[in-house]
């Protein structure tokens, strides 16, 4: 270690040793994003309002809804409506959400998966596109199901539960062990 950096020698950033890394199985990438699947889409037509999304998303403990001409899942995906434009496009702008249409604040032609895409490319439009939510679509573009972070943590989990779950007590937090709103 040079003279100079000789008052850091307990500093991580400096550490020379070498740590082990576990390897990470690209196998698990190349898994079907339909092992992410957890329940089935909440959709809504573009005439409901943000409420009514609003209350929906709160029943069912969900980040986002999907939009459809129709407003139900035998349609291609025409919208996605999620928590963010609740804060960005409602709440940041003043609007009345109990008169308020999702088509006025949906984000329109979401980004969307196939069906018989990877889990890595779930995780490539989330990490790329800044997404929370992806929408998989069958052929036709039909919803079958949103793909949300959480689905990835939980399947990242359930791949690694020793590795993950097995941590020392010191690391719960009353967040872990206390879930507030939302």
């Amino acid at each position: 270690m040079p003279d100079d950096l000789e008052d850091y020698r307990d500093e991580a950033y400096f550490d020379r040793r070498r740590r082990k890394r576990l390897v990470f199985d690209s196998n698990l990438l190349r898994e079907s994003a339909l092992l992410l699947r957890a329940r089935k889409p909440m959709v809504l037509g573009p005439q409901h309002t943000v409420t009514e999304s609003i209350r929906a998303m709160q029943g069912e403990n969900r980040g986002c809804v999907l939009v459809t001409a129709d407003g139900t899942p035998g349609t291609a995906v025409r919208g996605i409506f999620t928590e963010r434009d609740v804060l960005f496009r409602v709440v940041d702008r003043g609007r009345n959400p109990a008169v308020l249409a999702l088509a006025e604040v949906m984000t329109g032609d979401p980004e969307c998966l196939q069906e018989d895409q990877s889990v890595a490319a779930v995780l490539n439009k989330m990490s790329v596109g800044g997404f929370r939510h992806i929408p998989i679509v069958d052929s036709a573009g039909r919803p079958l199901f949103v793909a949300s972070v959480r689905d990835v943590v939980q399947f990242l989990v359930e791949a690694f539960p020793r590795e993950i779950l097995n941590q020392p007590a010191e690391l719960v937090t009353k967040s872990q062990r206390q879930r507030e709103g939302a």
